[in-house]
């Protein structure tokens, strides 16, 4: 009778613990989208909310939202049209020529370019690194190459973090330190974004020709 009940009462623990981790699994995610698009949207009303305050004389909750999208897809109608190209190419000179201003927009600019693929420079091979210690491979971007005081041959590798890859750093470490993978731009991405979840069944580390 004992063993009954105590197989009754592990198999009640293994239902529950199973139907929690399910339940988790699908609510998690919907929470911290949730949680994401919240503090936009909020941050967003925060910025249009003022300008329509003043112009309408009351506020309209998730404006900045659709105001958002509204701009967006204004700038790439722009983009895409050649006399909107001229205008941008304008635009661009101009900014370029502020020292302060003209640093920044290069940077964040061949970043954006390199994480959607559209940039000349960019990205150019996923690679792994031993960092932040031996036997501990970091994946990366091999953006560039320089050379030292004494004419040693240095990687440029961008390191992104986990979800936001906008927000890495860079290390500069001898190219036979550095090495090369069978994977694509885009697979490594989704490799960061997924915080590991969408990983291949097999990376291979090759020394860098």
């Amino acid at each position: 009778m004992r063993n009954a009940s105590e197989h009754v009462w592990l198999s009640f623990l293994r239902h529950l613990r199973g139907r929690l981790t399910a339940g988790l699994l699908l609510l998690v995610p919907l929470l911290i989208t949730y949680w994401v698009l919240n503090l936009a949207f909020h941050f967003l009303d925060g910025l249009f909310e003022p300008i329509v305050q003043r112009t309408l004389g009351f506020s309209i909750p998730g404006l900045g939202i659709g105001l958002l999208v509204l701009l967006t897809y204004l700038a790439g109608l722009l983009a895409t049209h050649w006399i909107g190209r001229g205008i941008i190419r304008a635009g661009q000179t101009a900014i370029l020529q502020v020292p302060l201003v003209k640093i920044v927009y290069e940077a964040s600019k061949q970043l954006i370019e390199s994480f959607s693929g559209t940039g000349k420079s960019g990205f150019k091979r996923v690679v792994f690194i031993e960092h932040p210690r031996k036997e501990i491979w970091t994946l990366g971007f091999l953006t560039g190459t320089t050379k030292d005081e004494n004419g040693k041959e240095l990687g440029i590798v961008y390191v992104p973090t986990t979800p936001t890859p906008t927000s890495g750093s860079m290390v500069m470490l001898p190219m036979e330190d550095i090495r090369d993978t069978d994977m694509t731009v885009q697979a490594a991405l989704r490799l960061v974004l997924s915080g590991g979840i969408n990983s291949p069944a097999q990376i291979k580390k090759l020394a860098v020709s």
